[in-house]
Order: structure tokens, then sequence, then C-alpha cells
């Protein structure tokens, strides 16, 4: 589905990064950062220009092909990995920051993700994530087509109860990424830390 997507001329959630990671981005500490469902690379290159180490998974080889070219034109060295990300072992205490923008997955692999995730950020990483609520299929502005693969403020209380959060909130924003994200959004936004035990 996804190289289907991807494979077009352009692209198809634009080159600029994400508005709540740039907004945010220095929350990150410098160091490796792990962006998650990164397709054709945007918010990787972002991180890669502003001086961080990143690698990129995605499960489009397409997308990856793109997010390849957008390094190149950039001039910024990433690691991509392509590679389901039910399959992708994130490791233990290994990123400075993990980058979650749109990982829109089903609820089995997003459990395990998340599990992956916890375990995965070094004690001082930082976990940034914006992703759709159920309330997004109202706006039909982009995003999944059913609930099942959307996220809430509860969900990630649940999931990520190794992580202490400084921003945790579900608010309507305006997104303008590319031709598939255009209008009113309503989003969860997440920054925090694994809990100091």
């Amino acid at each position: 589905m996804w190289d289907e997507k991807y494979n077009v001329e352009n692209y198809i959630y634009g080159i600029e990064p994400n508005d709540f990671l740039k907004e945010n981005i220095t929350v990150l500490p410098k160091g490796e950062v792990l962006c998650l469902a990164e397709g054709e690379g945007r918010n990787a290159v972002f991180l890669a220009k502003n001086g961080y180490q990143v690698t990129a998974v995605d499960s489009s080889s397409v997308g990856l092909e793109k997010a390849k070219r957008l390094a190149d034109e950039n001039g910024v060295s990433i690691e991509f990995i392509h590679c389901d990300l039910s399959l992708y072992d994130l490791g233990e205490h290994k990123w400075d920051g993990i980058v979650s923008i749109f990982c829109h997955v089903p609820e089995e692999i997003r459990k395990m993700l998340h599990k992956g995730i916890v375990k995965g950020l070094k004690q001082s990483g930082i976990l940034l994530l914006e992703a759709y609520t159920p309330a997004q299929l109202e706006y039909e502005t982009g995003g999944p087509p059913t609930t099942d693969l959307m996220y809430s403020e509860k969900i990630l209380r649940e999931e990520l109860a190794g992580i202490s959060f400084s921003r945790l909130v579900e608010i309507e924003r305006k997104i303008v990424e590319g031709s598939y994200h255009t209008g009113l959004g309503a989003v969860v936004q997440a920054i925090g830390s694994p809990i100091d035990i």
C-alpha cells in the first residue's frame, strides 16, 4: 500500500518537517535519534541538518528511496533501514531521542512498539510523538480510515507506562503537510522520558 502511495514524483507529505517536531526540536538531546515510520524522509532530514545522528526506519522501499534522495539534496547523512516495524528491534537504552510522527500501525504492533520505545530510550532520552486521535475521522483531512489505528492520551498513558510526560495533550490544530495532511486535524501530542527507577 505505502509503496503505491509513495510512487509519485512529488513528496506526498511535503519536504518540510512536522510542525510539532520543528517547534520542539530543542527538547531532543543531541545524539542518536530514531525516526519511526519515516516515509519520505522530511523529519529525518530536518533532524540531520540540525546536527543529530539519525536512523530512519520504514516498511516502504519506495518511500526510503525518496528519503535518500532528499537527504542527498540536503547534503546530510542518515542511516535508512527498510524494515516492518513489527520486526524492528529498538534495542536497549540506545537512543537519545525517538521521534514518532503519524506512525499509525495496528494495535498489536503499536503495543509492541511502545514497549520497545520504553526499553530503547536512554535514561535521559526523549520521546516526541504526534498522532491522530479518533476524532480525526470527523475532519477527513488525512490519517487512517479507522479508529483502531488512532492514538489517544489514554492509550499513550497505558502503553507507555514507563514514560514520564512533560506534555501529553489532545488538541485540534491546522496541519498542512503535503497533499495528504491538509486542514484542521485532531491530534495527540506527547513529549516524555523514561521514569527514573
